[in-house]
């Protein structure tokens, strides 16, 4: 397992949305970036908190040229309920990432170990959280993962560094 390179084409993802459509990398064209948030799943208060930032400022990527899709592991029934419940309206939501896909893409697995403080199961296998942002040719630009639900980057910081990226044409950086 290792995070694809910067300026190296990604490995391929394909999934189904809640949009009821079939999301792929490949088929994307965004101005600038498609980036894809991966989460934890259902069971992830952080996640939660997370997700909902992102829902209240996607359209502001989407200003600046980014595609944004968040994906998990989970079945398309925790990925219904977790929109229901954390109120995602905006994001569109991915759903089903094998944990092979999830290897290939450089995420970390966990093991499930039952509830979690806010009572939902775990599933036996899940990726941990990450961040990508990708070329519209399918190179990776920049890669954030973590081995468990904290420290991940702020949406709002991402957008700062989008606009700066933009303005100053910055190179990715990190393929040596």
């Amino acid at each position: 397992m290792s995070i694809p390179k910067p300026r190296v084409r990604t490995p391929e993802l394909e999934l189904k949305t809640l949009a009821g459509d079939t999301w792929r990398l490949s088929n994307q064209k965004p101005k600038n970036f498609t980036m894809i948030v991966a989460y934890r799943g259902l069971h992830c208060p952080v996640c939660k908190t997370y997700l909902r930032d992102l829902d209240r400022i996607v359209g502001e990527f989407k200003k600046r040229g980014v595609e944004s899709i968040a994906v998990s592991t989970d079945t398309k029934e925790r990925a219904e309920q977790t929109k229901q419940e954390w109120e995602l309206e905006n994001l569109n939501i991915g759903y089903g990432m094998s944990i092979e896909k999830a290897r290939e893409w450089g995420l970390h697995i966990s093991t499930g170990r039952g509830k979690t403080s806010i009572g939902v199961e775990e599933p036996s296998q899940f990726s941990e959280p990450g961040l990508f942002l990708v070329q519209p040719d399918c190179t990776m630009y920049a890669a954030s993962v973590a081995t468990m639900p904290f420290a991940r980057p702020h949406f709002k910081e991402v957008l700062s560094a989008v606009e700066l990226i933009i303005e100053k044409n910055y190179p990715a950086r990190g393929e040596a």
